[in-house]
């Protein structure tokens, strides 16, 4: 078992239209830190750019959920958001959280695992002391080896500028994310397992149809193509594996499905709660719960 990895730092839905996306998370009851510029640097030490994409935030505390739009096709790209989204909008991004993206690079690198090397990260934003610039250190996996999406470990440098208490309460009661769903192709399914499971160093256990690997704050579910329709019916694919579901907490399930319910958006009864269609979602299907 690994100790540098800890929970789910954040989850990423990418898309060209950032105001539809705004427009639909806020009638889902998040509330939305500012828009942001991202100010991207290549390297280490090098001096930050202004990046083709923007983003806002439902923030929780310790996960969030980002809303990132293509704002600026012309603007530099070095992370290459543009040739993200043109394979497919949606929910393409999974970062899991550590506090030494160096250490967690060079373990990846003995595991064989190819990565990005350490990035930095700039972006400003507004606090109620003023004008602050956040900075953060990721390390993306080659996306080449992550077909379910892109996969990377991130590390605040000043995570108090991020989860501001400002837009910590959601109106839907939203208290963060509790797992992200994975759909896997029955040829890429055991690859997919044993590269989370040599990631965070613990096991899979099989609640059918889902094999599940929790370690520390980290819940991921995986499932075959094949039995993604007892999962997620009616639901498409946009890949033959994909990133397909987040599920929320809720501090309660019913007050929060009335408010997405007025939003005019449908919601479907599941065991544990309540299920919001990626069609509905700008391609990330929302499971609510109150566990």
């Amino acid at each position: 078992m690994t100790d540098d990895i800890t929970a789910i730092h954040h989850t990423g839905i990418l898309t060209r239209d950032l105001d539809g996306l705004e427009r639909v998370y806020r009638a889902l009851g998040f509330t939305l830190s500012p828009r942001s510029r991202h100010l991207l640097s290549a390297r280490p030490g090098a001096t930050p750019q202004a990046g083709c994409t923007a983003n806002l935030c439902a923030l929780f505390g310790g996960s969030y959920i980002e809303l990132l739009g293509i704002v600026d096709e012309s603007a530099p790209d070095p992370w290459h958001t543009t040739a993200m989204a043109d394979q497919y909008e949606g929910f393409r991004i999974l970062n899991l959280d550590t506090d030494d993206a160096a250490a967690t690079h060079a373990r990846l690198a003995a595991l064989g695992m190819r990565t990005s090397g350490v990035l930095d990260l700039e972006r400003d934003v507004d606090t109620v002391e003023g004008a602050r610039t956040v900075r953060a250190r990721a390390v993306h996996l080659d996306p080449r080896t992550t077909p379910e999406g892109y996969l990377g470990l991130a590390q605040h440098l000043t995570r108090e500028y991020v989860h501001q208490p400002r837009y910590l309460s959601h109106p839907n009661g939203a208290r963060g994310i509790a797992a992200v769903l994975i759909v896997a192709d029955g040829d890429e399914f055991d690859g997919i397992a044993r590269r989370y499971a040599d990631l965070l160093g613990a096991g899979w256990t099989d609640e059918r149809p889902l094999s599940v690997l929790e370690h520390k704050d980290v819940r991921l579910e995986l499932v075959r193509a094949a039995d993604a329709p007892d999962v997620l019916p009616g639901e498409s694919a946009p890949a033959p594996s994909y990133l397909a579901a987040m599920t929320i907490r809720v501090d309660d399930v019913a007050a929060a499905r009335e408010l997405v319910e007025r939003g005019d958006i449908p919601t479907r009864t599941t065991a544990g709660g309540f299920f919001v269609s990626g069609r509905d979602a700008y391609g990330a299907g929302l499971f609510f719960t109150a566990r």
